[in-house]
């Protein structure tokens, strides 16, 4: 018979079972909000065989959006979903360029925009001080190659 003041062997394993839920719980909310986190104009990108660009700050990029109807989009200022003027596009670039120099500028246009409006919106960013601008394209895999 075992004695009260008889010591307990201690248990020298840790259950892993509740960090395991805990994990998963985790991933699927991680999960569910990932695809919601995604933000910016919708707009049909042209399709190139591009190479990803290479040595990007860790700046956040400076993005203005052309959508099918011609409109301005820039993700700088409180109203990114709201159209914004080549005044404002100008003002917004300037400023952003003032403060973080060695910020990356992209164009982000629709393919069914005509070339002349992309042009005018590459202008209004040289304009604001901007030297080199990227495109965003989708790749080229999924898209036929015409003849």
């Amino acid at each position: 018979m075992a004695t009260p003041l008889q010591k307990r062997k201690l248990m020298g394993e840790i259950n892993v079972v509740p960090y395991i839920d805990v994990m998963l719980v985790l991933l699927v909310i991680f999960m569910v909000t990932a695809p919601l986190l995604t933000q910016g104009i919708e707009v049909n990108l042209p399709k190139a065989s591009s190479e990803p660009i290479e040595n990007v700050s860790n700046d956040q990029p400076l993005v203005l959006s052309v959508d099918a109807a011609g409109d301005l989009y820039i993700n700088v200022g409180e109203d990114e979903d709201e159209p914004t003027t080549g005044k404002q596009v100008v003002a917004r670039v300037g400023a952003v360029l003032r403060n973080r120099p060695d910020t990356p500028i992209f164009v982000k246009a629709d393919r069914e925009v005509p070339y002349g409006n992309v042009v005018a919106a590459m202008v209004l960013l040289q304009q604001g001080g901007a030297l080199n601008i990227g495109f965003v394209t989708d790749p080229l895999n999924s898209y036929p190659i015409p003849e």
